[in-house]
């Protein structure tokens, strides 16, 4: 291998508060001392965020700090993506679901197991994954084609990885369901506006761009989403006006 290739196999983080390479955030000697390391290009520690609590770094990326991201994103090996996906998916299925029976609820239990039973679940959860997919190739599309026109290239599993993270505020979905008041409508917006919030914090990170590039592309997603949404919408109904003409 080259020095070159060496050199770039090295580099695996990235600084904080720069956005600068860096081969190591840290190094350890002898009896427990640990020093940071400090970025060559800002003079600032390359992650302050590895003598921090988790809890810290948890806050500081709801308030959507570009610094946390980059901890995150970048100098940490996480590997829920998929599985926060799913979860989200479920909570936003759950509050579909929850919303289309709520006139019907009652207390009684059996009411509850023969509700866990029903298919609409299952297709409240295809439907919000129909949703998300349509919207992160949305995302991908047009950051795709505004990197084409700059001559460079978007990865893409790095940019997907970023999304699905940066979603997790829909597991706040759940609580506002099950504490359900006369606010619920205004908490679900303001839910979904922080997860799109924290998606344009993260694009702006994996791909250090511009603020206005990032809400760019989360709008032209979120209309593609909306789109997709209004078609299935009118599958919907033009298949439940069928099957009553199919009968006669």
């Amino acid at each position: 291998m080259s020095e070159t290739g060496t050199e770039m196999a090295r580099i695996r983080f990235k600084c904080v508060e720069c956005n600068a390479d860096a081969t190591e955030l840290h190094r350890d000697y002898s009896n427990g001392i640990l020093k940071i390391m400090i970025c060559g290009s800002c003079a600032k520690p390359v992650d302050k965020y590895v003598e921090y609590d988790p809890v810290i770094i948890l806050i500081d990326a709801i308030l959507c700090k570009p610094q946390a991201f980059r901890h995150i994103l970048f100098n940490t090996e996480i590997n829920i993506h998929w599985k926060l996906c799913v979860f989200c998916l479920l909570c936003e299925a759950y509050l579909r679901w929850s919303q289309r029976h709520g006139s019907d609820a009652t207390s009684d239990p059996a009411d509850i197991i023969r509700y866990t039973k029903e298919w609409d679940f299952y297709g409240m959860f295809a439907l919000a994954a129909l949703e998300l997919a349509v919207y992160c190739a949305g995302v991908w599309a047009l950051l795709w084609a505004a990197w084409c026109l700059r001559g460079r290239s978007v990865q893409t599993v790095p940019l997907l990885q970023a999304l699905l993270l940066s979603c997790y505020g829909k597991v706040l979905l759940i609580p506002a369901v099950i504490w359900e008041h006369d606010y619920s409508p205004l908490c679900f917006r303001l839910i979904r506006l922080f997860t799109l919030t924290s998606n344009t914090q993260a694009i702006r990170v994996i791909l250090n761009c511009s603020r206005r590039l990032a809400v760019l592309a989360v709008f032209g997603g979120l209309l593609l989403e909306t789109c997709a949404t209004h078609g299935v919408y009118r599958l919907e109904l033009s298949v439940l006006d069928f099957l009553p003409d199919l009968h006669t």
